[in-house]
């Protein structure tokens, strides 16, 4: 099968699973209303050890854990040992891995692609997700310049990589970052349209709120993602700690009604810092969210 029939029949598929949790009920469409599933990353609970920051996230209702990739597989025993019992799933795995994918010293892809792939098996083998990547950032060079022949080279890559992940059970999650950090894929849509381009079931994108000041407005940004969304980070909208820590500029409501419109069924997960005492920011920052989810 060549990619644009696979495509075509993974879109028919998809919808197909979007139409999947509605039933009919006299006559009316009546669909499930999606829940803030909201994980943390290793650092935002907390405790002094792993833990005690899952006995933390389970005592306030966090179900997802967000582990860095960094030599994952060395870890996949531990956390599995650590989340035996508890309602915690690993939600995605942030990165991790050595290179880049858009690296023009053929050394450094191939340190990329081997890194890669020990993280998404050992991915797969937990359960989670997805692998969140970034194509190249800022700092990194040499990279190939930012033309259609890049990203031609990046989507043929993606397929491979995708195919690779989803044989594992998880997938690749485009991450799309501000123009500061990583200038080539600044936008949920521009991901979307690359996972879409790869034909491959295992490539997927993200929105991340505090990225998402590259888009004209969450609600627009979430949608542009459509079937491909499987992931969220959130932080503060200005100086990227705890929601609620910078006051009103913190206000999610928008890109959480695209969510629930959306049926979206992943995560909310903590990418952040904090200015206070963690005691009382993150509270204070799940009741924040939690509040403006609930409209």
């Amino acid at each position: 099968m060549n990619r644009r029939s696979f495509l075509k029949s993974s879109i028919v598929g998809a919808a197909a699973v979007a139409v999947a949790p509605t039933e009919l009920v006299f006559g009316k469409s009546k669909r499930k209303e999606p829940q803030l599933r909201i994980s943390f990353q290793e650092g935002i609970a907390p405790g002094k050890t792993l833990a005690e920051k899952f006995d933390w996230m389970e005592a306030h209702g966090v179900t997802g854990f967000e582990p860095g990739g960094h030599k994952l597989w060395e870890r996949v025993d531990e956390y599995k040992r650590l989340l035996n019992g508890r309602n915690i799933a690993v939600s995605a795995i942030c990165a991790g891995f050595e290179g880049f994918i858009l690296a023009e010293d053929a050394a450094v892809k191939r340190s990329f692609d081997e890194s890669m792939r020990r993280i998404v098996a050992a991915a797969g083998e937990l359960g989670s997700v997805g692998v969140i990547m970034v194509p190249a950032f800022n700092g990194q060079k040499p990279c190939k310049p930012h033309t259609l022949e890049t990203r031609e080279f990046l989507v043929e890559e993606l397929a491979k990589l995708g195919d690779y992940a989803a044989e594992h059970g998880t997938t690749v999650i485009l991450e799309p970052l501000n123009r500061r950090e990583a200038f080539y894929l600044r936008q949920v849509g521009d991901a979307a349209a690359i996972a879409r381009d790869t034909g491959s079931r295992g490539v997927m994108c993200m929105g991340d709120f505090w990225h998402m000041s590259e888009e004209v407005c969450d609600y627009g940004a979430l949608w542009s993602g459509g079937d491909y969304l499987n992931h969220i980070h959130i932080a503060s909208r200005g100086n990227r700690v705890m929601p609620g820590e910078d006051g009103a500029a913190d206000d999610y409501r928008k890109g959480f009604r695209a969510l629930r419109e959306m049926n979206y069924r992943g995560f909310v997960s903590f990418e952040c810092g904090s200015k206070g005492d963690r005691e009382q920011t993150v509270p204070a920052a799940l009741k924040l969210i939690r509040d403006q989810w609930a409209g």
